[in-house]
């Protein structure tokens, strides 16, 4: 039995059509990928399916107590408690549990001939053990740290959080809470990449069904494994999202020979029975004419729907000198504030290079964009740009724009002398139509003032391109086509993104900003590249250092922690949990001696306790052994 069936869904606001006729199935471990144009109603949808909102025709059903977790693109997170005090909130009954063995076992020791206390709390073990409550605490911390929270950040209250810290709040939050089925808002939208490939990870091995509405094309293929496309009704896919792209081109040209092949068969109909219904040949031309009047009657094929699409070029440029920025001993940061970011080494940028900037949020990127532009001076160091340059910059907050500006100002600030009609015809391309031209800036969505913004930049001629998370509230489309003119240009880019599709297709290296040792490391290389080198170090770091050669007098430097004192750390942990069971197994055997089960429970309670020290210790030397 499916999770979830709905049947025949439809949907209206006002006197817009969002769907009509969407039926659809979640089999348990699904993996779904939801994606479709802005708009066509895709987190309708999602909120349908949890109960938010109900259909305005059709039904749903769902499996009798249903568990579903569902988080929104930007959560209402609301609450004065702690980010800890939530997660222990969303484990609840774990920790309840704990609690009970805790008062039981005490109990025990008073009455330990008690067969049906003994019995209670032999069950109790074996549910807490299954929950995972004797690594609770590492669980929590590995779920926070892994979608980018510290340990400082365990005891702050909530409604301290940005948005996309609530966000990201409340995604723990619903992992902990490890529902039937996961339904996934943009959850990509506020992690870092290092954050990104966590989740990826988390829900490879994640045991209900997933279903994620995302426009990062790289987190659905390493995710879902099948693709339901919203068109406005619901095109299923097998495999993940690149096998969709193929699938679905297969299945537009199927459609196409389909349509073009019944258009011949018609013409030919109609060419025979125009040339023989008045002829010796009368009876067959009306035979013809009925079958194709009843054709037409049933319904014919229609043409695959040919769907808007942005439509980018970059004006063209001069070409700029073959360098085009050198660095000296340059630290990034806000002088006036005197805070240093980083230092970065000495880098000389050639024309054609596109550089890929990656690091986690906060880690000072966009500073480093606006450093080199000019915006902000170095904290330290000089950097010098070359000869014959014309800058663009896709701000990501779009500071550029004007809330009180129409479009149409916008575009006619940025092309003096382009008339009101050339603008219309413009601004078609990148999707606005009729109207939207006199829409303020303030009321666009974020995908609009994205679109609006690589307009005002394609109209510029420029040789040197600072981007900043250019694919941010861009649907799956136009990303493709930013990713294909881009992959074109014959300048340089400097690219800060989380979008790994785009770093692959673009990045010739990698520059990586980490705030822990407060530098930017260069990578010379592609990102597949890049990922596979750092993959490589991590490797060679988790194995035990080798010992120096008999020729050397030099010791390599240790950490204070070594790969084997944590695996022999862990190996002890195993045996006390081993011992655990054991005594748990005791415990539960019949008849056993009143005396003995005081005794054991005593033990049993003793021997926790030493198992939860021990993981507590083993976190600690982790953290001191990933330094």
């Amino acid at each position: 039995m499916s999770l979830i069936t709905a049947s025949r869904l439809s949907k209206t606001y006002g006197a817009e059509d969002l769907f009509s006729d969407i039926s659809l199935s979640i089999p348990h471990h699904a993996r779904i990928g939801l994606v479709g144009e802005n708009g066509i109603g895709k987190t309708t949808l999602l909120r349908l399916l949890v109960g938010l909102e109900g259909p305005d025709t059709g039904s749903i059903s769902r499996a009798r107590d249903l568990k579903m977790g569902y988080l929104p693109q930007e959560s209402l997170f609301e609450s004065t408690r702690t980010l800890v005090q939530e997660c222990e909130g969303a484990l609840e009954h774990v920790f309840t549990m704990q609690q009970e063995i805790e008062q039981l076992g005490e109990q025990l020791q008073k009455t330990p001939n008690d067969d049906a206390l003994i019995t209670r709390l032999g069950n109790l073990h074996e549910q807490f053990e299954r929950l995972g409550g004797y690594t609770i605490d590492s669980y929590i911390l590995r779920i926070v740290n892994g979608l980018g929270f510290s340990e400082v950040d365990l005891t702050r209250p909530i409604v301290q959080f940005s948005g996309g810290e609530r966000t990201r709040a409340y995604l723990v939050k619903l992992l902990l809470m490890n529902p039937d089925v996961l339904l996934l808002d943009e959850p990509t939208n506020h992690l870092d990449i290092q954050a990104m490939e966590w989740l990826e990870d988390f829900l490879k091995r994640y045991d209900g069904a997933v279903v994620i509405v995302s426009h990062d094309r790289y987190f659905l293929d390493q995710t879902v494994h099948t693709i339901w496309e919203m068109t406005p009704t619901i095109e299923s896919y097998n495999g993940n999202y690149s096998a969709f792209l193929t699938q679905r081109q297969e299945r537009m040209q199927h459609l196409m020979k389909e349509y073009e092949k019944q258009q011949d068969y018609i013409a030919k109909e109609e060419d025979y029975i125009r040339r023989n219904i008045a002829g010796q040949n009368t009876a067959q031309a009306k035979g013809r004419r009925r079958r194709l009047e009843r054709m037409f009657k049933e319904g014919l094929l229609v043409p695959p729907a040919r769907k808007r699409r942005m439509v980018l070029g970059f004006k063209d440029n001069r070409r700029s000198g073959d360098i085009i920025l050198c660095t000296e001993q340059v630290q990034i940061g806000f002088k006036d504030e005197n805070v240093s970011l980083f230092s970065m080494p000495d880098v000389e940028l050639r024309r054609g290079e596109c550089v890929g900037v990656i690091g986690p949020n906060g880690a000072g990127k966009t500073t480093l964009l606006r450093t080199i532009l000019g915006q902000l001076p170095p904290f330290k160091g000089q950097i010098k740009l070359g000869a014959s340059l014309d800058v663009g910059y896709f701000a990501q907050a779009h500071e550029d724009l004007h809330n009180d500006w129409t479009l149409m100002q916008e575009i006619q600030a940025n092309a003096a002398g382009m008339l009101p009609a050339e603008i219309r015809n413009y601004l078609g391309k990148f999707l606005f139509s009729g109207d939207d031209v006199f829409k303020t800036v303030g009321v666009l969505s974020g995908g609009e003032r994205g679109r609006l913004a690589l307009a005002i930049l394609a109209l510029q001629g420029v040789n040197l391109i600072f981007l900043d998370e250019p694919t941010n509230h861009l649907d799956l489309p136009s990303q493709e086509i930013l990713q294909a003119v881009l992959s074109d240009f014959n300048g340089t880019i400097l690219l800060v993104t989380h979008d790994r599709y785009l770093l692959e297709a673009l990045a010739t290296q990698i520059w990586m900003v980490d705030p822990a040792e407060k530098s930017l490391r260069v990578f010379k290389g592609g990102y597949a590249e890049f990922r596979e080198t750092t993959r490589k170090i991590v490797d060679m770091k988790n194995k035990v250092p080798a010992q120096s050669s008999q020729g050397s007098n030099k010791k390599a430097p240790r950490k204070t922690v070594t790969g084997h004192q944590l695996a022999e750390m862990e190996r002890e942990i195993h045996q006390k949990e081993q011992e655990l069971h054991a005594l748990e197994e005791k415990l539960r055997t019949p008849g056993l001696d009143p005396e003995k089960v005081g005794e054991l429970g005593e033990k049993y309670l003793f021997v926790q306790q030493q198992l939860d020290d021990m993981i507590k210790a083993w976190d600690k030397s982790y953290e001191k052994y990933t330094l």
